[in-house]
């Protein structure tokens, strides 16, 4: 990463004063009025006095934020109205024309006075926020009620305040996003991070938030939706920013999944060439649902909250609980006027949008694999791009892909997702003994292992999808499907270490054995 950059550098103007140059800078948030008291005290006049800009060539410059540069080379000068001869009409005329003028131009500039007043806003709330409670007693503050809140639901001896009860905040406070959300500081991506976030190999674990943030930026950016859905870049910054802070800090399903999965999308659409395939319009639904789909993630999934009854699980009628609560707290993030990257797109382009963001969303439950699968299986040896049902079905394989592709990255990247994988299956298969629920198999410290946890997964679940995708994709071998192998290969080895280790394995008789001929025990 770069360092950061100003996006508002000031602009500079030459003038002739008294048969000197005079350097004047200004920016492009200063007003008509502004420059003019600046560019008098800058002449040695007066500074209420009424004035002109005239270049070399005696023709007048309007003084506003946009009035053209000039060089040292080619001076602007001052002229105050009263050195000019107001007894002639025709001057005063032009004077009351180019005021008129200036008055309109003005007032077209609506939109550049609403983003000063949101900025100037941004600061001033920023300068309170600082000025006020500090971060660290804000955080005592949640950490206390937090505290108080396990207290009454202990002492109720209830679930009603479970912390992994996630809820639709109907006040909006939770989706509501920081003003001072433009501020994460600008980074400028250096071709080589250019380059490898194109890639399935790129690391993920050596960026923090606000750079995150920057990578997505540029994604959007560089796959050319920003332009395409006409997205104000300021609101696309406030949406990153919102949806960072609707993901919780679970072991494994957080923002650095978000991004890993976003991450993997995009480089996806590079590796298959899919800018020439589909529409911006699906590359944008693809973007889109990656981005979003694991919004607000309570750490325990369907299976918990269908068996504990949570209120997610009944509001969805145990109908992919978590994965409806998803889409519903990314459209209300995208309901916020300052959050809507979609705001300038037609009613109609925008109900499509919806809708297929809502459908990868929700094919990201696993209890639906085996039918988005095999669907896609049926179409895949005569598919068809011009097929919009058939693109349904690549899209829906895709995100699924993207969602669960670690093991397709290195070992050194894709290892510690497993360690935070079991981390969150502890911590439920733990609450589910203490309310005395089902724990499944694989998610009980006490029965899995590493290797347990990831052979099977890897053999009967990526290995036969990304096998599936790669018959449309030759080229994804290579770099997707040849390291979910060697992922396999390394876990049974693996395997077969902890077997080899075991009391009553074959190994450890003939190790005692050898032991016992040499009069040692083994420790």
């Amino acid at each position: 990463m770069g360092s950061s950059s100003s996006c508002y550098a000031p602009r500079t103007i030459y003038l002739d004063v008294n048969g000197k140059m005079q350097k004047v800078l200004f920016s492009r948030h200063c007003s008509p009025c502004d420059i003019k008291e600046l560019l008098c005290s800058s002449s040695n006049i007066p500074r209420n006095t009424a004035i002109t800009l005239v270049d070399p060539e005696g023709a007048m410059v309007s003084i506003d934020p946009t009035m053209p540069a000039n060089s040292p080379n080619s001076l602007y000068k001052v002229v105050p109205l009263s050195a000019s001869h107001p007894g002639d009409k025709e001057d005063l005329v032009e004077n009351v024309l180019s005021h008129v003028a200036e008055q309109f131009s003005r007032a077209f500039q609506i939109k550049e006075l609403k983003t000063e007043v949101t900025n100037r806003l941004a600061v001033l709330e920023k300068r309170v926020e600082l000025e006020g409670l500090k971060v660290v007693e804000i955080e005592k503050c949640k950490n206390d009620l937090k505290k108080l809140q396990d207290e009454m639901s202990a002492r109720h001896g209830g679930r009603v305040n479970c912390p992994c009860k996630s809820t639709l905040v109907d006040d909006g406070r939770k989706v509501t996003p920081r003003r001072d959300v433009p501020s994460y500081p600008k980074y400028t991506l250096s071709q080589e991070t250019i380059d490898a976030l194109k890639k399935p190999t790129f690391d993920v674990w050596h960026w923090e938030h606000n750079e995150m943030l920057s990578c997505l930026e540029y994604m959007y950016h560089d796959l050319g939706l920003v332009k395409e859905f006409n997205m104000n870049p300021i609101t696309l910054k406030r949406w990153l920013l919102a949806i960072q802070e609707n993901y919780r800090n679970n072991p494994f399903h957080n923002f650095r999944h978000c991004f890993c999965v976003s991450q993997m999308m995009y480089g996806m659409i590079h590796l298959c060439n899919l800018q020439d395939k589909l529409t911006l319009t699906n590359l944008g639904i693809l973007m889109t649902a990656a981005v979003c789909h694991d919004l607000d993630h309570p750490g325990y999934n369907n299976t918990y909250q269908i068996n504990a009854r949570t209120e997610l699980a009944v509001r969805y009628n145990d109908i992919s609980p978590l994965e409806n609560h998803h889409c519903a707290v990314a459209f209300q993030i995208l309901s916020l006027p300052e959050c809507n990257i979609f705001a300038n797109v037609d009613p109609e382009a925008f109900k499509k949008i919806r809708q297929g963001i809502i459908t990868l969303i929700l094919a990201t439950d696993m209890a639906r694999h085996g039918e988005i699968l095999e669907t896609f299986k049926q179409k895949v040896d005569h598919f068809d791009f011009t097929n919009e049902e058939h693109v349904a079905s690549l899209k829906t394989v895709m995100i699924k892909c993207c969602d669960i592709s670690n093991e397709v990255r290195p070992a050194e990247v894709a290892e510690p997702w497993v360690d935070c994988l079991l981390e969150e299956y502890f911590m439920q298969s733990d609450r589910e003994k203490s309310e005395g629920l089902p724990v499944a198999p694989f998610m009980d410290r006490d029965k899995v292992t590493k290797p347990t946890a990831q052979i099977g997964f890897i053999k009967f679940v990526l290995i036969p999808m990304f096998e599936t995708v790669m018959k449309l994709f030759p080229q994804i071998e290579e770099i997707m499907v040849q390291p979910l192998r060697d992922s396999r290969d390394h876990y049974e080895e693996l395997k077969q270490l902890e077997d080899a280790i075991t009391e009553e394995s074959p190994f450890m008789i003939k190790l005692r054995k050898d032991f016992e001929k040499t009069g040692m025990k083994p420790q």
